[in-house]
């Protein structure tokens, strides 16, 4: 059997989870963890870099855990999961998924009550015998309940596009109270995660109760999973988890940083803090002993800001969305974190539909829409002739459109510059929908994958080179074609993709949509390195879509893209220019 990057990320996840449960070190937890993580979001192959010899230059891969993929990449399984299956039984893993149950609780109702998936646990809870275990209680056995029945109307993590509106409104709504001081978003939400699992609130005030009862008393509340003094917890009506959590100013800097995380990113803090005989929680820096003690006649060094936090470790501030523990620490060490992008540092759009294909909105209306965001150019892309689900434009009716293009630029007298384009599809047979005479009319081309998407690795990498080595195309648009939740990024062979791209100066697309957000990071990353300009677009189908833009900024900050690295942060003459120089 063979095993995808993604059966054997999900594999070293189950082990770290089952190795939390037996009690191990946290740190070997975290082993499993980290190099889950690094195999589900490599851009390459792992049988490549391991045909290479070179698994032991990833992040986090060291011999034992490279040695563990290649027993995988050989058999189809591993022997060590397989031990770890025979002592904790998989379920367990199942019934942390429940919301309140971590390892020592899935540990305590295997061991007490032989409980061993989630339907045993409901029964139990039914009958209820989980109310006389230690640490439990009627309260605790119903939020079990409660928990099994939000776990089942749950289709997974949501989309950030989902998730980050709503946290927003309610965040918008408690900052209202004359109470609250300060608020902001935290956990994954922050970090600008593709999706969210639960939604972390922290709010500051000294006065805790009439925000909690603000936030609980919400019309979209389905149930109250928890209402205490500092801190209560929600599922709204779509299923989404909320906690809001109250807090002194003085701590807010503390807080902030706990509560956003990543897990990985706030050990090494703790350890970089431990190593200034200081300990870090959410709450304070306090000072510790030989042995690692706190000293509880010290003084506590309290953060009212994250800025003096990360200066009082020694380390130049870490925006949240470079928290991954991808070598942000060291740079902040090192004074050396890039100059990330920010949202006003983009001035056009270089992907958009009208209603010339499956847009919902005329040329006119989008480029209106545009100059109210302040965008100095966009380009028109509608579908090419080959995706007919999308309306999309015969040769005869894009060069129509064009004309109506050139049209529309001389009613609008400059204020904005609208550029004839299209978004072309690269065929499954690698071919491109429009010959290059029809190319070569345009002022700027798109080719993307809409088709063939589960083509062979080597199919589907040639076809995206062929695409880039054209000379009229100027940018491929949602580059691995991934969706969430349904689809995932294409096979291709990234690095070829990417050297091809620089080689040729093509544009490889950030799209903006919270369904896509592709590039990812990781690819965004590694593009930028290997000098490929990048656009953030936001492929807009609507005008509402047009404000999708942060989005994709956001994803390009968590792959430390700066302005310098984006097309469209350019002035129109600057961005003329270059369309001029690849003729």
């Amino acid at each position: 059997m063979n095993l995808s990057n993604r059966e054997i990320a999900d594999i070293f996840a189950r082990c770290a989870d089952m190795l939390q449960i037996r009690g191990d070190n946290i740190h070997r937890v975290l082993s499993y963890r980290r190099a889950s993580e690094t195999i589900r979001t490599l851009p390459h192959d792992l049988r490549v870099i391991s045909a290479e010899g070179a698994l032991t230059d990833l992040s986090y891969i060291g011999k034992t855990i490279a040695a563990k993929i290649d027993e995988m990449l050989d058999t189809g399984e591993l022997e060590f999961y397989n031990r770890l299956k025979a002592e904790i039984p998989e379920g367990l893993v199942d019934i942390m998924h429940i919301n309140g149950v971590g390892p020592k609780k899935a540990k305590l109702f295997w061991e007490r009550l032989d409980i061993c998936s989630i339907d045993e646990l409901q029964v139990a809870a039914n009958a209820g015998k989980l109310a006389s275990l230690p640490g439990m209680g009627a309260k605790s056995q119903q939020k079990i309940l409660d928990g099994i029945e939000a776990l089942a109307r749950q289709t997974g993590r949501a989309s950030i596009g989902d998730a980050r509106p709503a946290a927003q409104a309610i965040l918008d709504l408690l900052l209202e109270l004359p109470e609250a001081q300060e608020g902001a978003l935290a956990g994954s939400i922050r970090r600008g995660r593709e999706t969210i699992g639960d939604v972390d609130i922290l709010i500051a005030s000294d006065k805790a109760a009439p925000i909690m009862e603000r936030f609980v008393s919400m019309e979209n509340v389905a149930r109250i999973l928890g209402h205490g003094p500092t801190k209560s917890s929600v599922e709204l009506l779509s299923g989404l988890q909320v906690d809001v959590r109250v807090l002194e100013k003085a701590r807010w800097g503390t807080a902030l940083n706990y509560f956003t995380g990543s897990l990985q990113h706030n050990v090494k803090l703790r350890q970089i803090a431990l190593d200034q005989a200081l300990s870090l929680n959410e709450h304070a820096l306090s000072p510790v002993d030989e042995n690692k003690a706190i000293i509880e006649s010290a003084d506590k060094i309290l953060c009212d800001s994250e800025e003096k936090l990360y200066a009082r470790l020694g380390l130049q501030y870490i925006p949240p969305e470079l928290r991954e523990d991808s070598g942000e620490i060291e740079a902040a060490r090192e004074q050396r974190l890039p100059a990330l992008i920010t949202i006003d540092d983009i001035v056009a759009d270089l992907h958009m539909h009208s209603d010339w294909s499956d847009g919902k909105n005329t040329i006119c209306e989008m480029a209106e829409a545009c100059m109210k965001l302040g965008r100095q150019y966009i380009v028109i892309t509608d579908h090419s002739r080959s995706l007919g689900i999308a309306n999309g434009l015969s040769i005869e009716r894009l060069l129509a459109q064009a004309e109506e293009v050139r049209h529309l630029n001389a009613e609008l007298d400059d204020k904005i510059q609208v550029l004839a384009g299209t978004e072309m599809d690269i065929k499954a047979d690698g071919s491109l929908d429009y010959p290059d005479e029809v190319l070569a009319q345009m002022d700027f081309v798109i080719a993307s994958l809409h088709s063939g998407l589960g083509q062979k690795r080597e199919q589907v990498t040639e076809r995206l080179l062929n695409a880039i080595r054209n000379p009229h195309v100027h940018m491929i648009g949602h580059p691995s074609a991934r969706q969430f939740p349904n689809r995932d990024e294409v096979a291709a062979d990234w690095v070829a993709v990417l050297a091809a791209a620089s080689e040729h100066n093509t544009i490889l697309e950030i799209n903006a949509n919270p369904l896509r957000l592709d590039l990812k990071p990781e690819l965004a990353r590694l593009a930028k390195d290997m000098g490929v300009p990048l656009a953030i677009n936001t492929d807009a189908h609507r005008i509402a879509q047009l404000d999708l833009m942060d989005f994709g900024v956001t994803n390009a900050r968590r792959g430390w893209v700066e302005a310098r690295h984006v097309v469209n942060t350019w002035p129109f003459d600057k961005f003329n220019q270059w369309i001029a120089s690849r003729l």
